[in-house]
This record gives structure tokens, sequence and C-alpha cells, in this order.
């Protein structure tokens, strides 16, 4: 066993994770895989946003594929073990496993980086041919060739965050190119690879332009169905989590749909929805609902996109904050670590790192989780102009609504309507739905704020659920070229209300005021009224 060739540290990292009481099958991703060995398609690049499960897989490829350890232990009770074809390949290959991501101690330059790797190989195939001259300081390429010839040992080769090195401060532009003819004389027709699994955030293909890497077989959350359910926690698996999670803790504070509403929203190509991952793990174990994937710097990371080119997603921007989608021209090509100029590169790259979700010709918000890093970044970056005014105005649209001052109510609607922008043209009630969603941007930290909400006989504009049970729920009703009284009649009418009434003979969930909100605003005029009254 050694460091790189045959390292028992996957089949380790995998058995802590079956370990785990939220432990996901996967398996049959190997499946997959099984069948491309020594073929010519055995070059895989799967690209997902961080914390969707790359390592994980690439840990249990390599514990299922590696001869470093007997894992039948592990995998007997997976779903793989019900394919006997392809369970005979069990412990059979051996493993080259590398991740990008580590770096030599004190590391200051591309030289000290990938000879760390290049000798780390060269000592393991040293180690275990200790009948072959295999030169530590030789090219690492040239010594498989050898082993090859004369034993005829194939490789199979595991590579996680292959994108690591367009990250690191120490890389240069040429050393970028350097790394990827480092992959290509590694991997490229090389008959001692019998197998290629490549993982990361970034596509192979906008890096390599030419030749170096088109060997790869290349799979994209946004615009790749295979593999789409394997990256990510389809329905199904997190209700059997959550199923687990009830008898787990001794006080359930997480509902099931609390779970959708927080890290559900992700489409993939083949059309399914799946959760974030860690997110719904971390969330189920503390027992709490929280920000667990973007925690780490995602409010930074939209901004880091935005800021490129705030004029032209200005508007967008609002957009989406309402839970609209956007037209957007996806090019997945497009993820130039903030080289950024069109929108539709802005999206693209948004797509890529997981911080928008795409269907259709469309990208939007996908959950709760992101929303609130949109809405940090909203109350904090006054170069979004409007949008910044106007969050920072909404602690005092909630005040008024709650007090019933709809004059103040109206003022900040037009203060909003008064900035040059296309969007408060108001050729529809999606427009009017993201102004009004903005102005009540601080609601948010004592609402969950739901959108076109099935309630009563209809659906509702806005229906903001209290976090807190005594206070006051608020239902908004939008019309443009009618009045504040139509709007609210509407919620009278088809029993909005309802939605805050408990089951018949069960306490009522709130018992703060149910308030009515009609909000209009008529083109030809340019005014926005509004009223605001109790309903129950």
């Amino acid at each position: 066993m050694g460091y790189y060739l045959n390292s028992v540290n996957p089949y380790e990292n995998f058995r802590e994770l079956t370990q785990e009481r939220y432990f996901v099958d996967k398996s049959m991703l190997i499946g997959e895989l099984i069948p491309a060995l020594g073929t010519k398609n055995r070059y895989f690049c799967i690209t997902r946003p961080r914390r969707f499960g790359k390592t994980v897989m690439a840990n249990m490829v390599g514990a299922f594929l590696g001869n470093a350890k007997d894992s039948s232990s592990l995998f007997d009770s997976l779903a793989i073990a019900g394919r006997p074809d392809d369970y005979r390949h069990l412990n059979q290959h051996q493993v080259i496993f590398i991740d990008f991501s580590e770096v030599p101690r004190d590391c200051s330059g591309y030289r000290q980086y990938i000879d760390r790797i290049q000798d780390g190989i060269n000592q393991d195939l040293a180690k275990a041919y200790p009948a072959l001259d295999i030169r530590i300081d030789g090219a690492v390429w040239d010594n498989l060739s050898a082993v090859f010839q004369m034993t005829g040992s194939r490789f199979v080769f595991i590579m996680d965050e292959w994108d690591a090195v367009f990250h690191m401060p120490f890389m240069t532009d040429k050393d970028h190119a350097a790394f990827l003819l480092f992959l290509k004389a590694l991997l490229k027709d090389k008959v001692y690879a019998e197998l290629a699994y490549m993982t990361g955030i970034l596509p192979v293909a906008k890096y390599s332009d030419g030749s170096e890497l088109n060997m790869f077989l290349e799979y994209h959350m946004a615009t790749s169905a295979r593999f789409g359910e394997y990256f990510g926690f389809l329905d199904q698996e997190v209700d059997m989590l959550y199923a687990t999670y009830k008898t787990a803790v001794k006080e359930i504070k997480i509902l099931r749909e609390d779970l959708a509403e927080w890290y559900d929203g992700y489409d993939t190509a083949d059309g399914r929805k799946i959760y974030n991952p860690r997110s719904v793990v971390c969330a189920l174990t503390d027992n709490q609902l929280r920000n667990y994937w973007t925690s780490s710097g995602a409010y930074d990371s939209v901004f880091g996109y935005i800021k490129h080119n705030v004029d032209d997603v200005q508007d967008d921007l609002a957009l989406l904050f309402a839970g609209e989608s956007v037209a957007a021209d996806i090019q997945e090509y497009a993820a130039v670590s903030m080289q950024l100029a069109t929108k539709d590169e802005i999206y693209s790259a948004m797509v890529v790192y997981g911080l928008l979700t795409y269907k259709n010709g469309r990208v939007a918000i996908p959950n709760k989780e992101l929303m609130d890093s949109y809405a940090a970044m909203m109350k904090k970056e006054k170069s979004l102009g409007y949008i910044y005014n106007l969050a920072n105005a909404s602690h005092h649209m909630l005040a008024a609504t709650l007090a019933g001052d709809t004059e103040t109510m109206a003022e900040i609607l037009k203060f909003a309507h008064d900035t040059e922008s296309p969007i408060f043209s108001y050729n529809s009630e999606a427009e009017l739905s993201a102004v009004v969603n903005l102005a009540y941007l601080a609601a948010r930290d004592l609402y969950r704020v739901e959108r076109e909400d099935k309630a009563g006989e209809g659906y509702v504009d806005f229906i903001f659920y209290p976090v807190q049970r005594d206070a006051d729920a608020l239902i908004l009703e939008l019309k443009v070229d009618s009045t504040p009284q139509a709007a609210l009649r509407q919620i009278r009418d088809r029993h909005y209300a309802l939605r805050f009434q408990g089951k018949l003979g069960e306490k009522p969930k709130y018992t703060g005021r149910i308030l009515g909100v009609g909000i209009s605003y008529h083109r030809k005029t340019k005014e926005h009224a509004c009223i605001v009254e109790e309903l129950l």
C-alpha cells in the first residue's frame, strides 16, 4: 500500500461515512462505471457544486475497486451487491487516487506542487514493483508505461477536485497550461489507464480548448442527465433520512416540508429536483435549520459574480429574489473565475457554482438557504442601487403594515418606483410582486414568506407565516390597474385566512392577528394604494 497507489485512505473515508446515522446508499454509481473499464470511453469527468458529494463518491469508487483492503463489509449490504456481474470487481483493481486540492508544505509554485504528486506515485511504484527500475525523478507516465510493458498491470485513476489548481494563488496562466499537459501526458491514450474518474466544479472543456483532455466525457448537473441521481439527495432519500431523524431525536424541531423549503430546489437535466446533501445531513444531525452550505461564504460568492455587471443583472435580481425565474443562455464553459462580462456568463458561472439552478432556459434561486444569502447581499451592497435602498427601507415597510399606516406604505413603494428601471413599469403583476417582495425583505427575519401559496379557494400572492406563534400573520394580494379594496375583497371572498386555522378540534397554529393587505398600482396615475384590515 502506498500514499497514491493502493492507498487505504478511500476505504477509511468511505467506512466512516457508512457509519453515519444519515447515510444514503449511492453505490449504483459503481455499476455505471464498471462497463467502461478498459474501453475507449473510459474517461469520466463529473462536475458539481461544492458539497454535493463529489469526494464522497470518489472515495466510494476507490474503496470498491481498490485492492488496498477488503471492503466487502462495507458493500455487502449496499445496492451494488445485488449486481453479481459488477460485484465481482470488488477489490480487484489497482487504484491511483489523487486529491488535487492537497499541496506540499509551504508550497509557493507549480513545480513544487506537481513534483509532490509525480514523486509520490513513483515512490509507490518503486515499492510495489521492486524488481523494476523505477526512477523516482522520472516522468510518472514513463514509469507506468514500463510497469505495464513488464507486468501487464493496469490502473484505475480516481482524481478528486481536478480544478483546485485554478483557485490556488501561486498558480499562473502558464502553470495552468502545464497542468493540463500533465493530465494529458498521464492519461490520454495510455493503455495502462484502465479507467479515469475525475471530479471537480469547473468543466474540463473550458480550460482545455484544444485536444489536451478531449478524451473525457463530461457530465454537468444542469445539462447532463446521466449520473444526476448520485449527487445530491432525491425526495425519497430525504423521506428515508427524515424517518430516521424522527426516531433519533427527543424533540422534533424540523418538519419534513422545512427540509424542502430550505435545501431542495436544484434541477437536474433529467427533470429531477435534488436537495443539497450536506445541508440536509447537518440540519438533521443538529436538529436545527440554518445555513450550512452558505455559511462558508456564499454571500461573498454571490456578489463576487454580480458585481462585474450590476447594471445588467439588477432588475433580474429583483425578480429572482421574488421567486421568479429569468431567461438565460447558459454556457457551462463560461465559468472562468471572476472573468465575466455578459449577463449570460455571470449566470452560467453561478449555475456551475450552485448559486442558481437552471431549467428549460431559465435560472432561479433554488431555496431559502440561498435566498438568505441574496438577502444579506442586498442589505449590504450599496452598488446595487435601488435594490439596496429598498431592502434597507423594508424595516419601515413591515412596521407600517403592522401599524396599519397605509400612507407610509404607499410612500415607500413610490420611493422605489421613482428610480429609473424598466421593472417599475409594472407590465405584469410579477414585476409588482418583485418590488413588493423587496419592500418586505426585512420580514424574512420574522416570517416564512411563501409566494403563490395555496390558501382557501385559490392561490394568494404572498403569505407571511410568523416564526413566533403569537405574532401577526400577513396575507398580501397585489393588483395592477385596480384598487387595494379589490385585492382585499379577493382575500376575503376566497377565504385565504383559512390557511392559518388549525384542523377541527386542534388549537390554532397562530394566536396573533391575521391581517389582509391589499396593494395596487395604477399605470395611468402612477400611484400606489394600500389597505390593511384584520381578517379574523
